[in-house]
C-alpha cells in the first residue's frame, strides 16, 4: 500500500476505540490498538522508521474491530498478536518451553516434571532452572512418597514397584497407603510449591541432623546441598518485598534488550516473601516499531525498553491474575496501559532505593543473562529458511566394526544443551550407517507419532554425517510420517547439508557454531555409550592379546571394572599375576 491508499482507507474509518490489522493476502503482518482508529491508521501514511515503511509497502488491506473501551482494544490487541505472531510486533514466545512441575488429577495424583502439562492437571510454574526443580521434586518425593509413575504402570499392578522399595513412593497402587492418607501427602507437596518452603526444609534438616550425629558424614553433606537448593526455591538471600496497604502479591519485572530480542525476567512475591521466578523471550522490532503505532514511547531508561515492558504486561497477565503491585525499572509508558492498570487496582512502582530497588536489579541481572544467546538461533532459522530453530535434536551412531551399535539423540533449547532430554538407543549390530541412522530416526520418529516421547516435536534435526546420512534420516521419516526438517553437517568440509542444496558458510558463522556444537555433543555421548555397552560385554579385554579368561578375571577382580582397567598406569597393570610390561603396554594402547 502506498500513502494514498493509507489515507484512503483511513477516510473511511470511524473515530471510535478499537484494534487494526495490516494484512498481506491471509497473514497478518501487523496488530495495533487506537483510541481514534481513522488518526491512528492515517498516520501509516508517513511511517516513523523503515522497517514499518517495508511494513506497510507489503501490506495490501487494513481489518479493523471497533471496542466500546479502550480497556477492550488493549485486551484484544494482544490475543491477536498472541493468535497471529505477526512478525512487526513486539510478541511474547510461548513460556511452555520451560519446565514446570504437575500433580496430575487422578485419585493418586502423580508429580512431573514437564513442558506440556495436562490441562486438568495443577501446574506450578514455569521455572528456568531444570536441575534444581528435578532435585526438588526428588526430594519431594522421598519425604511424602508421592508417585512418578505413568498412570498405565499404575493401573491393574498386584506388587509395589522398585520406587516403593527405594523410598520414592508408598505404592498407593497396590494400597500400601490408603488414598485419604495419600491425598494429605499431595496437600503438603501443593503447599510447599504454593510457598511454604519449610514443609520440605525442615524434614530435611531433621534428617541432615541425624545423619550427622550417626557420623554418617556423607549423607549429611549430600542432605546438606539438598537443603541449600529447597531453601533457595523460592527465593534468594532472604530479601522480601515491602507490602504496601492490602497488597499480598507483587510482581517485579526486569528487561533486557539486544537487537531484536528482548528478555524479561519476572520475580513473584506472596505475603512479602519471594515464591517463584521466570523468564519470557518477546520478539521485539526495533523503537517505535512494535505494536503502539504511532503513539508509541521509549522512556528515558533505555532505547526500545518501555514498549517491551507495556507489551509484556498486556500479553502476559491478559491471561492470568493480576498481581497487587507491579514493580517496573523504569515507566512503561502506554497511557491505555496505565488506564486498565488503574481500573484493575495495580499499584505501578518504579522504585529509585531501598529494598524493592534491589529486587529491581535483581530482576534486570535474571533478564541479562544471556540475552543475547538466541540470536544464533535466528540466524540459523533465516539461514535455512525455517518457522524456528529454537529446539534442536542432534543424532548420532557409534560402533566397532558393527558390533556394540548404539544411537544417540541430544537436544539443544536456545544453543544451549538440554541434558534432561538426552536419549540413547542400543541398536541391532551391523556394520552399515546408513542402517544405523535409519534405525535410529525412525525409533524416535514412531515414539513421537505414538504420543511415547515426553519432549515437546524439535524445530530441527541434525544429522551428524553426509548425503549418504541424510537420506537414511529422510527415509525413516517419511516411512512413519514425522515432518520435522532435518539437515545434516559433514565433519571434514563443515558444509551443511538438506534435501535440496548444500551451503559452505563462513567459518566464524555463530549458526554454523551452534550446529557443530549440537553435532559434537551428538557424537560425543555416542562414543560414551557405546564405551560403556563394549565394557558391559567385556569386549575391549576379550579383544587384547595375552589376556585369557583367567588374566581378564584377575584384571577386573583388581580394579573392579574395565573403565578402572583403562585408568590404571601401567605399573599398577603389572602388578596383577600373569600381566607383564609388554601386555601392560599393550591394554593401555587397545583401551
Amino acid at each position: 500500500m502506498n500513502a494514498e491508499a493509507v489515507r484512503e482507507v483511513a477516510r473511511e474509518l470511524p473515530r471510535e476505540p478499537g484494534v487494526y490489522q495490516f494484512r498481506e493476502g491471509e497473514t497478518t503482518l501487523y496488530v495495533g490498538k487506537a483510541v481514534d482508529l481513522r488518526s491512528r491508521v492515517r498516520s501509516y501514511a508517513d511511517p516513523r522508521s523503515a522497517r514499518i515503511r517495508r511494513m506497510v509497502d507489503r501490506a495490501d488491506d487494513v481489518e479493523i474491530a471497533v471496542t466500546d473501551t479502550e480497556t477492550q482494544a488493549l485486551l484484544l490487541e494482544a490475543n491477536l498478536i498472541k493468535r497471529h505472531q505477526p512478525r512487526y510486533n513486539v510478541r511474547l514466545k510461548d513460556d511452555k518451553s520451560y519446565p514446570m512441575v504437575q500433580l496430575t488429577n487422578h485419585e493418586a495424583a502423580r508429580i512431573e516434571v514437564t513442558r506440556d502439562p495436562n490441562e486438568a492437571a495443577t501446574v506450578f510454574g514455569p521455572f528456568t532452572n531444570k536441575g534444581r526443580v528435578e532435585t526438588v521434586v526428588k526430594a519431594l518425593r522421598e519425604t511424602y512418597g508421592v508417585r512418578g509413575c505413568s498412570d498405565h504402570k499404575y493401573a491393574n499392578r498386584d506388587r509395589p514397584c522398585l520406587d516403593f522399595e527405594m523410598g520414592l513412593c508408598t505404592a498407593p497402587c497396590t494400597r500400601e497407603i490408603d488414598l485419604e492418607s495419600y491425598a494429605e501427602d499431595v496437600t503438603a507437596v501443593r503447599r510447599f510449591f504454593e510457598g511454604e518452603t519449610g514443609i520440605l526444609a525442615d524434614p530435611l534438616r531433621r534428617e541432615m541432623e541425624r545423619a550427622a550425629r550417626g557420623k554418617n558424614f556423607e549423607r549429611a553433606a549430600n542432605l546438606r546441598d539438598r537443603l541449600e537448593t529447597v531453601e533457595a526455591f523460592h527465593g534468594e538471600g532472604g530479601e522480601a518485598v515491602q507490602s504496601f496497604g492490602d497488597e499480598r502479591t507483587v510482581d517485579v519485572l526486569g528487561v533486557a534488550v539486544e537487537g531484536e530480542t528482548a528478555v524479561v525476567a519476572r520475580l513473584r512475591s506472596e505475603s512479602g516473601k519471594l515464591v517463584d521466578r521466570d523468564r519470557h523471550t518477546l520478539e521485539a522490532p526495533a523503537p517505535d516499531e512494535g505494536g503502539y503505532g504511532a503513539g508509541g514511547a521509549s522512556g528515558s531508561g533505555g532505547e526500545g525498553v518501555s514498549p517491551v515492558l507495556a507489551a509484556f504486561i498486556v500479553q502476559y497477565y491478559a491471561e492470568r491474575r493480576l498481581p497487587d503491585a507491579l514493580l517496573l525499572p523504569e515507566r512503561h509508558g502506554d497511557a491505555e496501559v496505565a488506564a486498565w492498570l488503574e481500573a484493575e487496582g495495580v499499584a505501578v512502582r518504579v522504585p529509585g532505593a531501598g529494598r524493592e530497588a534491589k529486587l529491581v536489579e535483581l530482576a534486570l541481572k535474571n533478564a541479562r543473562r544471556n540475552v543475547g544467546g538466541r540470536d544464533e538461533c535466528g540466524m540459523l532459522t533465516d539461514a535455512l529458511g525455517l518457522e524456528s530453530a529454537r529446539r534442536i535434536e542432534g543424532f548420532d551412531v557409534s560402533h566397532a566394526q558393527g558390533k556394540s551399535a548404539v544411537g544417540s539423540d541430544v537436544t539443544f533449547v536456545d544453543g544451549n544443551a538440554e541434558k534432561g532430554d538426552y536419549r540413547r538407543k542400543k541398536l541391532t549390530d551391523q556394520n552399515d550407517d546408513y542402517d544405523n541412522m535409519r534405525a535410529l530416526l525412525e525409533w524416535r520418529a514412531r515414539r513421537a507419532v505414538e504420543g511415547r516421547d515426553d519432549r515437546p516435536d524439535p524445530d530441527l534435526l541434525l544429522i551428524d554425517g553426509g548425503a549418504g546420512q541424510l537420506e537414511a534420516a529422510r527415509d525413516a521419516l517419511e516411512a512413519v510420517g514425522w515432518d520435522v526438517p532435518a539437515v545434516a553437517l559433514a565433519k571434514a568440509e563443515e558444509r551443511v547439508i538438506t534435501p535440496d542444496r548444500e551451503f559452505s558458510w563462513p567459518r566464524d558463522a555463530p549458526h554454523l557454531h551452534l550446529l557443530q556444537r549440537v553435532r559434537d555433543e551428538a557424537h560425543r555421548f555416542a562414543v560414551q555409550y557405546h564405551q560403556t555397552v563394549r565394557d558391559e560385554v567385556k569386549t575391549v579385554l576379550d579383544d587384547v592379546p595375552g589376556i585369557g579368561p583367567e588374566t581378564r578375571k584377575r584384571l577386573l577382580g583388581r580394579f573392579g571394572s574395565v573403565e578402572n582397567v583403562r585408568n590404571a598406569s601401567l605399573e599398577d597393570l603389572e602388578s596383577v599375576s600373569g600381566v607383564g610390561e609388554k601386555t601392560a603396554r599393550t591394554i593401555k594402547e587397545r583401551l
